[in-house]
Parts: C-alpha cells; sequence; structure tokens
C-alpha cells in the first residue's frame, strides 16, 4: 500500500495511536512511560516497550497510556519504566524485561499492587 498524500499519512498515524494506546494529551488515566535513550535502547527497553503496549492493548486498558521518554538518568539500571498512577506517588521499575512488564500490568496496573521487587528501592539495597 503506497501513501499518497500527508493527510492519508496522518490518518494512518492516529489510527495506530489509538489503537495502542498512546496518547500524550490526557491526564485522567495511568501512564507508563519507558526510558528510550541511547543507555535504555541498548539495555534493552525497545522490547519493554513493545510488551507494555502489547499487554494495555490486549487487556484492552483504555485508561493506561505508554509513552516514551529520553534518558531518566540511572544508566546501570536501565531499562527504566516510570509508573504514574492518578493520586499516588510515581513507581520506578528497574533492570526491566518484556516478562517483567507483563507482571507489572498485571499486579500493578491492573490490581493496584506495586511490583516492589522490581523498584530502584529494591534494586539499591
Amino acid at each position: 500500500m503506497a501513501v499518497k498524500s500527508l493527510a492519508e499519512l496522518e490518518a494512518i498515524k492516529n489510527k495506530v495511536m489509538n489503537e495502542v494506546n498512546l496518547r500524550t494529551e490526557r491526564e485522567d488515566g495511568t501512564r507508563i512511560v519507558v526510558g528510550m535513550a541511547t543507555c535504555g535502547i541498548a539495555a534493552g527497553a525497545r522490547p519493554v516497550m513493545a510488551a507494555f503496549v502489547e499487554e494495555v492493548a490486549k487487556r484492552q486498558l483504555n485508561n493506561v497510556i505508554v509513552q516514551q521518554t529520553g534518558c531518566i538518568g540511572i544508566c546501570r539500571l536501565e531499562p527504566i519504566v516510570e509508573v504514574y498512577a492518578p493520586g499516588k506517588e510515581k513507581v520506578t521499575y528497574v533492570k526491566m524485561t518484556p516478562d517483567k512488564a507483563a507482571r507489572i500490568v498485571a499486579e500493578h496496573i491492573v490490581n493496584g499492587q506495586v511490583v516492589n521487587e522490581f523498584t530502584i528501592g529494591a534494586s539499591e539495597k
């Protein structure tokens, strides 16, 4: 399929963005932010980001946004993911993997239970 205009390309982009729920304008839901600077990508952030997007889509979590950001600042703990839930403190997960991402969606995002063993606090002990 060849894209024939900028308007057509914009329509495709909007459709995909809505399907995977990567919108950034919302403030009413939970945000999952994946560090995707060079250090995060080198440590495996791309498959982690994909796992979060897949889990959120599979569970049809319309109030959850998956976003990427640049360097979070602790390169030795990459891939790093931050979870922002309305009315709660930010939770920082470190040394993430796709399997850990699936567990965080199931336990933290869906059931509200922080997976403490994957947090920066547990890692620094």
